[in-house]
């Protein structure tokens, strides 16, 4: 299913609800905690996409496992911050190798690449005097 097609919000809450095994009640419900944001008609009616149905069986597995809805709350946030930084994460591995396959581009040799660590203190170095016969 194309992403466009998953986020279409499509659904009256009845057939949401009927969709997801529960109330439509319940549905309100996750929107006032903040666990749901349903697209708005002109008129304010919701409508809910694939992405609410799948975001709703998510609620559902942790309701399961035993969670409130504070909780629920609390791992779909961390769940977002994950694959918030697993994308950056891949960004900066992408953008390391293509830094990388310049260089080598360039006639750098890969073994002499040494990667930067920032010391936890700054280091001050210093060179060795000449002695000057003193």
């Amino acid at each position: 299913m194309s992403d466009e097609r998953f986020h279409r919000a499509v659904y009256v809450i009845s057939v949401a609800a009927e969709l997801a095994g529960v109330h439509p009640q319940t549905l309100r419900i996750y929107e006032r905690k903040g666990l749901l944001a349903p697209a708005r008609t002109a008129g304010g009616s919701r409508r809910y996409s694939d992405a609410d149905l799948a975001l709703l069986e998510r609620i559902a597995e942790l309701t399961d496992s035993g969670l409130n809805l504070a909780g629920v709350q609390r791992v779909l946030e961390l769940e977002r911050e994950v694959a918030e930084l697993r994308a950056q994460l891949s960004q900066a591995r992408q953008a390391h190798e293509d830094d990388r396959a310049e260089l080598v581009a360039r006639g750098f040799n890969p073994g002499s690449l040494v990667p930067a660590i920032r010391p936890k203190r700054p280091v001050t170095l210093y060179r060795a005097r000449r002695d000057s016969g003193n």
